[in-house]
């Protein structure tokens, strides 16, 4: 079959772009030709609608109408103008794709689900209805899982969202990558769905050191007998990273069982030694991270926010030396990953490739999808308190997960044997070869 994969955008480090590239080999080791479809493309692939584009201007301006506060709020017959005028334009421009490649499936990513691009969802769903072609939606978030879209300004939009995403038609199928959004999906729209995971693909060596990321640490002023703590995650307040904070802070109060003991690295823990919280993820909100420093200072954590210098892919060309995320799991000792919220969980599994120990707060979609593989983790436990957006585990989690840690940062046998089976568990069941044998049940 003809299959394209479609999204907003390709080629970058999203995570729903990074699923689209591992869907793409595994259909293709299928034997199927796949495409993409989407609004931008960094490597030149895909065919493009610019209408699709995630920063399309009227798009963003429907998205603050929408769902947002604004000193100028449209009409709710200019904004269903509005809607529908992109919707036609996405329409057409898909159809023609669709006839000219002869596309048989289309895998909308995203697209009929979060309810960010509201022309996207209704001009992709008139598409499939005008055309032969068949749809397997692929659903990485739902509208109803975050609260801007959960809560839209007009009745009219309740009702596209209930409509469009996800549509409900004979020729449309999907998938989810949890179970609880599976669930969620049958009691909302009584329709069925299949689980297909995040996965990753093991054939590419990318967490390896090498002569660009040799000395990483000296560029950020951390000496080898330091511990670096990695949140590699974006800096959002889903991601609750005062958590590691805490944790940071449970640990420095520990470094007296550290200071002159050889580390599982061979490096010896000084007097001199730092603890640092390192931050690799793009911010997406200014005042959360200002807040997070503040409360860093407060705890006497030692935060360095490198995000800067983290780009998708490595790069000399500008005054500074730009690292790859995989780059960035070179320098750790751990990683945090205190997430309260997340689909699947991408980082979390980078860190089990990575072969790093990870902490970890076990959100509902680790607790229903991923405790099952019994991965050895550092845990913060599963229930946590929220006050303002600022998020507290019980502080018995926290110091024991901070005891167990020493264990992994000097003793090498037992952290080597512990990551070990976490590699060779993701590796046997969240592999590309895993993904392919998921895919070949449903196409």
């Amino acid at each position: 079959m003809k299959i394209a994969l479609c999204h907003f955008r390709v080629g970058e480090t999203d995570g729903v772009s990074l699923e689209m590239d591992k869907w793409k080999k595994a259909l293709e080791q299928l034997g199927h030709e796949v495409i993409f479809i989407a609004g931008s493309d960094k490597r030149g692939e895909a065919e493009i609608i610019p209408e699709l584009h995630y920063q399309y201007a009227i798009n963003n301006k429907i998205v603050q109408q929408a769902y947002g506060q604004t000193e100028y709020p449209w009409s709710e017959e200019k904004l269903r103008g509005r809607i529908l005028m992109v919707a036609e334009l996405i329409e057409q421009a898909l159809l023609e794709i669709i006839r000219c490649r002869a596309i048989d499936v289309l895998i909308p990513n995203n697209i009929l689900s979060l309810g960010w691009g509201l022309p996207a969802g209704i001009g992709f769903v008139n598409a499939i209805k005008k055309s032969k072609v068949k749809a397997i939606c692929h659903h990485h978030d739902f509208y109803w899982e975050r609260d801007l879209y959960a809560h839209p300004n007009h009745k009219m939009i309740e009702d596209m969202l209930k409509d469009y995403f996800p549509p409900v038609h004979p020729r449309i199928e999907h998938v989810c990558i949890n179970s609880i959004a599976q669930g969620e999906l049958k009691s909302r729209h009584g329709v069925e769905a299949d689980v297909v995971p995040n996965v990753f693909d093991f054939d590419h060596d990318l967490m390896k050191v090498d002569d660009y990321n040799r000395e990483m640490r000296r560029e950020f002023g951390i000496q080898n007998s330091d511990i670096v703590l990695l949140q590699a995650t974006r800096v959002v307040e889903r991601k609750a990273i005062e958590i590691a904070i805490d944790y940071a802070a449970a640990l420095e109060k520990k470094r007296d069982l550290l200071v002159n003991q050889k580390g599982y690295n061979g490096e010896s823990f000084t007097e001199k030694s730092h603890i640092y919280l390192v931050l690799a993820g793009q911010s997406e909100s200014p005042e959360y991270l200002k807040k997070l420093k503040l409360y860093a200072l407060e705890k006497g954590v030692k935060i360095k926010d490198i995000s800067s210098n983290v780009e998708p892919e490595r790069s000399e060309n500008t005054e500074e030396k730009k690292f790859s995320l995989w780059d960035v799991y070179t320098m750790a000792d751990l990683v945090t990953y205190p997430s309260i919220l997340e689909g699947w969980g991408n980082q979390f599994l980078e860190a089990l490739v990575a072969k790093l120990p990870v902490a970890v707060y076990k959100y509902p979609v680790y607790q229903s999808d991923i405790e099952k593989y019994q991965f050895n983790v550092l845990s913060f436990g599963h229930q946590h308190q929220s006050d303002n957006n600022w998020v507290r585990v019980d502080e018995e989690k926290i110091e024991k997960a901070a005891d167990e840690s020493i264990k992994y940062l000097l003793d090498a046998d037992y952290r080597t044997k512990q990551v070990e089976e976490n590699y060779n568990t993701a590796k046997r069941e969240l592999s590309i070869d895993g993904l392919q044998k998921m895919l070949a049940k449903i196409f």
